[in-house]
């Protein structure tokens, strides 16, 4: 399934940030460090959704409706499978949200999260050239990951298996 891989990453990130959350830890990250909140990221494509329902034994940590998003600027790499790696400026945004079924339909609820990785191969050498973040809430002002060292083990650790498609899980759907 191409989103199972994307559990890891959302489930260490999630994990994470809920750690973060409870425990009322406001982000330290310093400005070299620093991932901008992708402001209008509900604008660009669409690469693919997911559903987490209480059922998967991941609910608690992930649980929620994702749908995944890819600037204009890793587009034409995204859609030609490869050509690794992605250019610098790449950004995929995860928007995380609560959900009702009514009827059988699945309805998008309140935000609970958006989570980010961006290529920067020269800002993030560490983290394979990316960068990762993630904001309770989707506020921008409420980044949850405090530095890049947690990023490494939040996020990172995950996309290091998927090294050969420059450490993302995301491939086109046409």
């Amino acid at each position: 399934m191409i989103l199972q891989p994307m559990l890891c990453k959302l489930q260490n990130v999630l994990g994470l940030a809920g750690v973060l959350i409870s425990l009322g830890a406001p982000s330290t990250m310093s400005a070299a460090d620093e991932v901008p909140f992708p402001n209008g990221f509900r604008d660009w494509f669409v690469v693919n959704s997911m559903i987490v329902i209480k059922d998967s034994p991941i609910f608690g940590q992930i649980g929620g409706m994702h749908i995944i998003y890819v600037n204009k600027k890793g587009l034409p790499t995204l859609k030609a499978g490869g050509k690794f790696p992605y250019p610098d400026g790449t950004v995929f945004a995860d928007d995380v949200h609560e959900f009702s079924v009514k009827d059988g339909s699945y309805a998008e609820g309140a935000k609970k999260a958006v989570t980010v990785m961006v290529k920067d191969a020269k800002k993030y050498p560490t983290t394979g050239g990316w960068g990762f973040q993630v904001w309770a809430g989707g506020d921008p002002s409420k980044p949850l990951v405090p530095d890049a060292a947690h990023a490494v083990q939040a996020c990172f650790a995950c996309h290091t298996p998927q090294k050969a498609q420059d450490y993302t899980f995301s491939t086109y759907i046409p």
